[in-house]
């Protein structure tokens, strides 16, 4: 299978999961995950149609970046943003999608004044509570989103999860839930555009679960080696 083979298959199914859902298969975004993927690899994602790039390591994304590898679609952070890599980051994606502390967001924050913009951000939630990955507590989050209400230099734009493989569609389900919760506090400069949850093993129950933005990788690229 072509990357073009795969990224048609993919809309397939995001097609019929949407429609299951009762929504309209336009209102989800296709994220394709480059991560260990060449700038001609991406290319060929971006002329098959995805909607975004999303890359994880800072060093791979200014490598391609500078070889043309997104031109012709948003470019996203979706990997965990190490505070002393913030400065390479804040300006220069559409969207951070893992933001998930208050020290990070004082850093994007801080950087996105500083270069007289406004950035945009996802807030991640741990929502599986697993020390290996990042994000705020479910408990944090309220703490977290009128946080960065207060910060006129970023915008939330919504939410972003990795849950755990086991029973995602639980998570899934939860995620939704503090979508909406944060829909109808209405912070300042806090919107709910976007819940970002899914990705190749499991982005059909996701988008039944509501997120309306998926991440994926090796559905579209092949198994990483």
């Amino acid at each position: 299978m072509t990357i073009a083979e795969n990224v048609l298959a993919v809309r397939e199914a995001m097609a019929a999961a949407a429609a299951k859902a009762g929504v309209s298969e336009k209102s989800i975004l296709l994220v394709a995950a480059t991560k260990t993927n060449s700038a001609d690899r991406v290319r060929e994602a971006v002329a098959a149609g995805i909607d975004a790039a999303g890359e994880n390591r800072v060093q791979e994304m200014l490598e391609k970046r500078e070889q043309g590898a997104y031109e012709g679609v948003p470019l996203h952070f979706i990997g965990q943003l190490q505070r002393n890599k913030v400065k390479y980051v804040v300006g220069a994606v559409e969207l951070i999608q893992s933001v998930g502390s208050r020290e990070l967001l004082a850093d994007i924050a801080a950087r996105a004044a500083k270069l007289g913009v406004r950035q945009d951000i996802l807030l991640e939630i741990n929502v599986g509570r697993e020390e290996s990955k990042g994000g705020v507590l479910p408990e944090e989050l309220d703490e977290l989103a009128a946080y960065a209400g207060s910060l006129g230099s970023v915008r939330v734009r919504g939410l972003m999860a990795i849950p755990p493989i086991t029973d995602s569609a639980t998570y899934f389900e939860q995620m939704y839930h503090f979508f909406v919760d944060i829909t109808q506090k209405r912070y300042d400069n806090v919107s709910m555009d976007f819940l970002s949850m899914g990705m190749s093993a499991d982005y059909p129950a996701a988008i039944a679960c509501g997120a309306n933005m998926v991440r994926v990788g090796s559905a579209i690229f092949g198994p990483r080696s």
